[in-house]
């Protein structure tokens, strides 16, 4: 019923304004509108904040069907759960209501802030200070490659409060945009998710009280890894609907265009192509829903098992999206159909969250 009702929605909603928003790239108001409208914006906030109280599983089901239609609206739903998620897990209860409520309410997006112009995969090695001053902290620095800068209302940012402690001198504190010294560098031409706005996120001198800390201070780099180890499983749910949308576009396309007097479905080569497509889809569906399942019970092997959803999926999101683009020769090539988009869009869930180089390391670090 869940997937119904998404499905239904994303095509009626998202669908029809996909290619637009790619080719302007714009941010999909559209679809923000109608996921707020249907409360399917930030569906894993609990129930006793105002939210929709979903389990990690159909948080999935959302994120991978809106994905299905359009990926850059897809990381609407997808980055207000890996902003708000340290909140969740780390924050104090005035912090939570604080900021889940609105969250909850579509009053305000939440963004992620780790990645840095010099620390991507190496996040602890992030430049970013906050220094303590009487009941306020004052940050400075720079984040890059945050997703839906400048639209989010709230950031979860990570500072460093002891430079001698590398990792374990990190804190996460809670930032808003309206914050004195918050500004955002220019939206990045990208390759793919052009809806989604990817700006560098300023802050010059930021003062913000003590109590938006979230946590103790020095633990804001484990709650930021706790969080990827369940935010993941979203990514590898984009990839999922990415494959899924593509794949179904191209067996459509098969068995409308006819080469040689009988449509191109007839033959075996194609028949193969699409069994493999739809076998290694199943097998990415399968591996992020058990995924899911363990985010939700908090098991021992989630770090394990997150990474290997999100790579897994997105190298399957890639190979099945390339060969929607061959499977409709030279007008999957072109902007007039969906595919090559799909392509585009695939790419960056091979990246984001963490590359799949550094899904293997973290897989390798913990194998079952």
């Amino acid at each position: 019923m869940l997937r119904d009702a998404i499905r239904s929605l994303a095509e009626a909603k998202i669908a029809p304004y996909a290619a637009i928003v790619d080719e302007e790239a714009r941010f999909p108001q559209e679809a923000l509108d109608a996921l707020v409208a249907n409360d399917l914006h930030a569906v894993h906030v609990p129930e006793s904040y105002g939210g929709a109280g979903a389990d990690a599983l159909a948080t999935v089901i959302v994120i991978e069907e809106v994905a299905r239609a359009c990926a850059s609206s897809s990381l609407i739903p997808a980055v207000n759960k890996l902003g708000s998620l340290p909140v969740i897990l780390s924050g104090s209860e005035d912090l939570k209501k604080k900021y889940l409520s609105p969250l909850a309410k579509g009053d305000g997006m939440f963004s992620y802030c780790l990645s840095e112009p010099d620390a991507g995969s190496d996040a602890a090695g992030m430049k970013t200070k906050a220094v303590r001053d009487g009941d306020s902290y004052v940050l400075n620095g720079v984040k890059r490659w945050i997703t839906n800068a400048g639209v989010s209302e709230y950031y979860t940012v990570m500072a460093v409060t002891d430079p001698t402690k590398r990792s374990k001198g990190i804190s996460a504190f809670v930032v808003e945009k309206s914050d004195e010294g918050v500004s955002f560098g220019a939206p990045e031409k990208k390759l793919g998710i052009k809806g989604s706005p990817t700006r560098e996120v300023y802050l010059d001198n930021v003062r913000i009280p003590a109590d938006r800390m979230i946590g103790e201070e020095g633990t804001g780099f484990a709650t930021a890894m706790k969080t990827l180890d369940h935010t993941r499983i979203t990514i590898a749910a984009q990839a999922l609907g990415i494959a899924q949308g593509a794949l179904d576009y191209a067996k459509g396309y098969v068995q409308e265009r006819k080469q040689f007097g009988k449509a191109i479905a007839d033959f075996q080569g194609i028949q193969f192509m699409l069994a493999d497509m739809a076998m290694k889809i199943e097998a990415a569906r399968q591996l992020t829903y058990a995924a899911a399942a363990k985010s939700e019970r908090g098991d021992r092997d989630l770090t394990f098992q997150g990474a290997a959803a999100k790579c897994f999926a997105s190298d399957v999101a890639m190979e099945v999206t390339t060969d929607a683009v061959q499977l409709l020769g030279g007008y999957g090539y072109t902007r007039d159909y969906p595919v090559e988009r799909m392509m585009r869009d695939a790419k960056i869930t091979q990246i984001y969250e963490g590359t799949n180089q550094v899904q293997r390391i973290v897989m390798a670090r913990n194998l079952p």
